[in-house]
This record gives C-alpha cells, structure tokens and sequence, in this order.
C-alpha cells in the first residue's frame, strides 16, 4: 500500500478538509433550495397540474439517487475522486444557472403583460437543467465524504471521527437554512417589464451556491491527498452474481448436482471469500426489498405536503410561514429527535429489557411514516371542507349584487346559487331572465328597474375566477364594481387597477396577504383610502355605490363581498405529520444504515450503500406511478392510499425480519484466512476492493463514521 503524502495541519486536522467542509455545505444549499421551490415553481411557472407537477418532481428526485452509482463507479475505476467531484460540480453548475435562466419569464414575455408567450421553451429548458443538476449532485455523492476521509492518515483515526460529525452538520445546517432563505427570495416580486414571484432569484441564489462551492474545492487542490482509482467493488460484486446466475441456468438440469447457495455456482471463476462475502451482501439486500414504500412516503414532504400547505393559512402572528417553508420542521426535528432517541428513548427501552433490535425499529419506523400520512389525510379532510366548491359540466353558479338604490326582497343572496343553464331570478314578484356560460361562476349585477311591470333589468353580469388564486398563500384576488356615475382610478401598493367606469368591473389582480389599502381617486383629484385586511387565497369584490361620496368617512360607504373564502385550516396542524414522519426517519433510516453496516463485509459498505440509494430512487418511482394511475378524486384518498400500502409492506418486512439472522462478518470472514493456495490470485484482487470501498486500512472504523455521521448522505439529507 503506497503510503499517503503528508498535508498541512492546523489543531490536529489536514487543512484540505475545510475546503471539502465549505464545498459540501454550498453544495447542499444550492440542492435543497432548489428543491424546496420546486414543485410551485412546476404549479404557478410553467402552469401544471398537482399530479404534473408531483410526478416530475419525484422523477426528478429518482435520478438524483440512480446517478451517484454511475458517479462511485466513474471516481473509482477512471478519474479518481478529484477530477469527478469537479467535472461532474461543473456540470452541476451549469444545471443550476440554466434552472435560474429557465425561470425569467421576461425572455418570451414579448407582450409585456407577465405571462410568458412560449411556455415551451421554459419547460425546455427546465428539463436540461434538471438533468444536468441530477447527473452533477447524484454523481459527487458517493465521492465528496470519501474524498474527505482520504485525507486523514491512519493514526488520525479521533480526527477522522470529528470531521464526519462536521461533515454531517454542514449537510444538515445547509439544508436548513436553504429551505428557510429560497423561499422566501421565491415570494419576492421582481421583473423587468413586469413584477412576477421571483423564481429566477429563488433558483439564482442556489446556483451561486454552487458556483461558490465549485470554486472552494478547486482552490484546495494543491493540499488534498489524491488516491488513484483502483478498481470498484460494486463491478466485481455484480459480475460475480451474474455468472453465478449464469452458471446456474447452464446446470439447471437434474442430472447436475445442486450446491447449497445459489451464489456457490460462482465457485468456478471467483475467490471463496468473496463469494461468502457476496453472500452477506445479499441477505441484506434482500431485506431492502420492501423499503422503497418508506422512500415514496417520505419524499412527498417536498411535492404533496407542500402543494397541501398553499391551501392553508400560514399566519404565525409576527411571521407569514411561505408554504415551501414548512419542510424546514423536518431537519429541525432531525436535530432535536436524533440525540433524544439515542440518549433517552433507546436507553430507556433497553432497561425495560426489551429487545429492541435494529429491525424491530426500522419497522416501527416504517408505522410511524403510516400514521404520518393517516395524519396528513384528516388534514385533507378539514381542509376539503374550506374550499369552495366549483361548477362543473352544464352546471353554473351566480351570486347577486343589488345596486339599486332601494331593497330587493331577495337579493342580499352572499352565497353562490347552482343551477343549470337559463333561468329567472325572482325577488318579490320581480322576474330577470338570465343565461350564463356552462361551467361559469358569476356575479349579476341588479341595476336598474325593467321596462315592464314586476321586472328586474340585469344588464351585465361578470364572470367570476373558478379556481382558488395562485401563489398559495401569498396572493388574493380582487374585483371592483363601480356603481359611481363618476371614473375612478383604484391603486394599492404598486398594483394599479386603472380607470373603472359606472357599471364596469375591474379585471382581477393579485394583492398580498396583510393589510391592503386601497386608493380611490376621480378625475378631480379627490381621494379615498379604503383598508382592507386580506387572508391567504381569497377573493372580494369590492362595490362602491352610486351614492358614494368624497370626504370624510367616504370609506364607510364602500361594501365588500366575499367571492371566496380566505384560508382557514392553519398550517400548523401539518406540524404531527411532520413529526411522526420525522421520527420514523430517524428510527428507520439511521438504524437501517446501521444495521446494514454491521451486517456486510468491511470492504462492501459502498455496494450497501449504493444498494440503499437505489432503494430511494425506487420510492420516488412508486410516486409518480401512483400519482399517475390511481387518479384518485380527493387528495385525502391517495394519503390513505400511501398509508395502506406502507401498512401492508410494513407487515411484510416484519415477517421477512422474524426469519432474519444476525452474523457477525468478520468471523465469517475469518474462516477464509488460511485458503487453498489456488485462492491467493484471487485475494490479491480482492483486497483491492477493500483499498476501493474505503480508501484507508481502517475500513471498518471509517465505514461505521460514515455510517452514524453522514446517515443524512445516503437518504433525505443528500
């Protein structure tokens, strides 16, 4: 083993690790505050569907965690870590800047009315930059931890210890605070011709993150210690299975003796050793066959929970929590639950003598995530019952506004009407035909008195919105009626509604949350401010009267009327599924990892690991198959659908756990140590996969680092 050259230190510690400490804290900012907006930039960018907008959000997601196989087999078989980290954090960049270009809307806004013209192209260009940033932050997964345990010499085994906790906080602290700050760059305005949320500085900032993070890394080449790329143990592992499996299907006859284990046909080619070694492998392997349910619950925290959090309120007093904003309670319960279970809760179980095996745990893990979604849908539930309800089909719906100047028995009707097609309003005695639009929400206007006896003129009606304003909970909107024989002109803030004349309404325009004052102006100069306090998601219609007038108290003879209701159902009650989710993470992904560690080869931890990201890319797939297929009506429905299927697998790896036996590798593995002397060729290329797997002869110790430090690396926090 070629002995590694000896870096700089400062308190004990090579210098070069700072740089990797900087690099992957920028890096993973710049990931999870893309990730955070994502799915709304998907709803109110590029104009999707729920179920558009969730399956590419977990497509999105899957490739994030099938890349960083094809990374670990790059960095260890050609490039070597350094070059891949930074080839691939080039492309990565590149991914990043092209998302933050795809989300100005100004570049096919030719008419200057904030609407894109060409919606095609920003899809276009989502796509690529999505695939870019997939191919870049799932390829430097599997490098970037062990690129920085390769610069510790082996005594420095307490400092090696010390940097993947460091390494572990900086993952976390920038996912944390990413998901704090993007969403709130996504709620400002901005625009060249017109003033849109900005995304493009929502994705901008994220991608000067990892500009930033690029740059930091590359400036500490000359101190980083740089092993060559010795071969990858996850290629040899595979393609001992596959002439295993070969080798079985050319003896599957009867007349050839049978063998113990499958995995016994590879006997021909491969070591003993590693056969048994693969052996361990499997088994476990083979327990992850029904942990991606866990995975297809748990990232929908970034997809569904978010799209459900835009139809609450989001008022906590002093703060206005973004919808986006709510997955930050995921790493912080992260912080608070991970030392209370290892410190209080485990302890405790322990001295109730219960046998509380890892198991045992990730099962219980897997209920907790089930009740999370069970949680989620009574969440639905109460809040289906504040949506309205819109028109569908033939059907239609009409809310009447009386602007006479006398009282119509009848007319102070608040609530929308259905019915079908034409029909005849009818207020004491006085009949109107109308007929509306099918499918249509509208408002009718009483003006005037008809010609004949006993009869309403209804001379216009205004077609109302069918759908709850975008941005969640950041936008409402409103409609003005003006009764005024005068022209108004009505403006908030920047928003200018332009000139209203008598009988007209304004079109609708978005105003946020808080306190709106509007001004009201004529002609003439005169002025009136009327306040208005605005929830999240709602709608009026403001009416001014024929009989309003300019002065004092002016505001008093403006009426309002409630087109829709404003979110009710508060956001945090979506705080217990988050925290059941939360604690099944933590009890099922940590221990899992743990588990998987103490039960596999020192020199096969990376094809578990490789293994256990594969099974999160399989959770995501499920998402958008079900998203896709069940085409269910009520949300509620699909959350207690996830929770069924969780339930059922959850079942099913409780019986797969009860028959599971627990080994301790290294005896195994130690029966092997004084082979047939025709083993000795073989073991020399496999003691190269250890050299691969771990990059130091401490294999054991780093692999177990690696597993309690950087649990965050190999599932949600990476």
């Amino acid at each position: 083993k070629k002995p590694k050259q000896k870096s700089a230190t400062v308190c004990g510690y090579p210098i070069s690790i700072f740089f990797i400490v900087v690099n992957e804290f920028c890096e993973r900012f710049s990931y999870y505050g893309m990730r955070a907006v994502l799915v709304l930039y998907f709803k109110y960018f590029l104009k999707w569907d729920d179920d558009l907008a969730t399956t590419i959000y977990h497509t999105f997601v899957a490739f994030c965690y099938l890349t960083p196989i094809l990374g670990a087999i790059i960095a260890d078989s050609w490039l070597g870590k350094f070059k891949t980290i930074v080839y691939l954090s080039i492309v990565y960049t590149l991914g990043q800047i092209v998302m933050a270009i795809s989300a100005i809307h100004d570049i096919t806004d030719t008419n200057k009315d904030g609407i894109p013209e060409n919606m095609s192209f920003h899809v276009a260009l989502s796509m690529v930059g999505l695939s870019l940033i997939a191919l870049g932050t799932g390829g430097i997964k599997p490098c970037v931890a062990a690129f920085g345990g390769d610069q510790f010499q082996d005594h420095q085994e307490k400092q090696r210890s010390t940097f993947f906790s460091i390494f572990y906080l900086s993952i976390n602290a920038g996912s944390l605070l990413s998901t704090i700050i993007t969403p709130m760059l996504r709620a400002q305005e901005c625009g060249i011709y017109s003033q849109q949320k900005c995304y493009p500085l929502a994705f901008g900032v994220p991608a000067a993150l990892m500009v930033v993070a690029l740059i930091v890394f590359i400036i500490g080449s000359g101190m980083y210690n740089k092993t060559a790329p010795q071969g990858n143990i996850l290629v040899k592992v595979c393609k001992c299975i596959a002439f295993a499996i070969r080798n079985r299907y050319r003896h599957r006859y009867s007349q050839f003796s049978q063998r113990t284990h499958w995995m016994d046909w590879a006997d021909e080619k491969y070591d003993k050793l590693l056969i048994a070694q693969v052996k361990m492998v499997v088994k476990v392997l083979f327990l992850y066959i029904p942990l991606p349910m866990f995975w297809a619950l748990f990232d929908q925290q970034g997809s569904r929970w978010t799209l459900q959090a835009t139809t609450m309120d989001g008022d906590f007093g002093l703060l206005t929590i973004q919808p986006d904003q709510m997955q930050t309670v995921n790493p912080i319960l992260i912080l608070v639950l991970v030392p209370i279970m290892d410190s209080v809760i485990y302890p405790l179980i322990s001295k109730c003598k219960l046998n509380f095996t890892p198991l045992k745990k990730m099962t219980v893990g897997m209920f907790l995530a089930a009740l999370a979604f069970i949680a989620a849908a009574l969440v639905q539930l109460q809040i289906d019952k504040t949506l309205p309800q819109f028109p569908s089909g033939t059907g239609v719906q009409a809310k009447i506004i009386n602007m006479l100047d006398r009282q119509v028995d009848g007319s102070a009707e608040e609530d929308y009407m259905s019915f079908d097609g034409r029909f005849a309003l009818e207020f004491g005695g006085n009949v109107s035909p109308v007929s509306l639009k099918n499918g249509s929400r509208n408002t009718l206007a009483i003006i005037q008195d008809g010609a004949l006896p006993r009869h309403l003129e209804v001379k216009t009606h205004f077609t109302d919105i069918t759908a709850k304003p975008e941005q969640g909970a950041n936008a409402v909107r409103q409609v003005f009626f003006n009764g005024y024989s005068s022209i108004l002109n009505i403006t908030t803030g920047t928003l200018d509604f332009g000139s209203t004349v008598k009988n007209k309404m304004s079109t609708y325009a978005n105003v946020p949350h808080g306190e709106a004052k509007f001004h009201i102006k004529d002609n003439a100069g005169n002025q009136c401010d009327y306040s208005l306090t605005l929830g999240f998601g709602s709608s009026y219609t403001l009416l001014i009267p024929s009989t309003f007038k300019f002065g004092t108290n002016c505001e008093k003879s403006i009426n309002t009327a409630l087109d829709i209701k404003p979110n009710s159902f508060h956001m945090a009650w979506q705080i217990p599924q988050y925290f059941l989710i939360t604690a099944g993470e933590v009890v099922f992904s940590v221990t899992g990892l743990e588990f998987s560690y103490s039960q596999a080869p020192s020199n096969m931890k990376s094809v578990l690991q490789a293994g256990w990201l594969l099974t999160v890319a399989v959770g995501n797939i499920i998402v958008l198959i079900v998203a896709e297929a069940a085409k269910l009506p009520d949300q509620w429905a699909e959350y207690i659908l996830f929770a069924s299927l969780l339930l059922l697998v959850d079942f099913l790896f409780a019986f797969m756990a009860y028959f599971y036996t627990y080994i301790d590798p290294a005896k195994i593995e130690a029966q092997f140590a004084h082979s047939d002397p025709k083993d000795k060729e073989k073991k020399k290329s496999l003691e190269m996969g250890r050299k691969d797997s771990d990059g130091n002869s401490n294999s054991d110790r780093k692999s177990s680092y690696t597993s309690h430090n950087e649990k965050k690396d190999v599932q949600s926090r990476m």
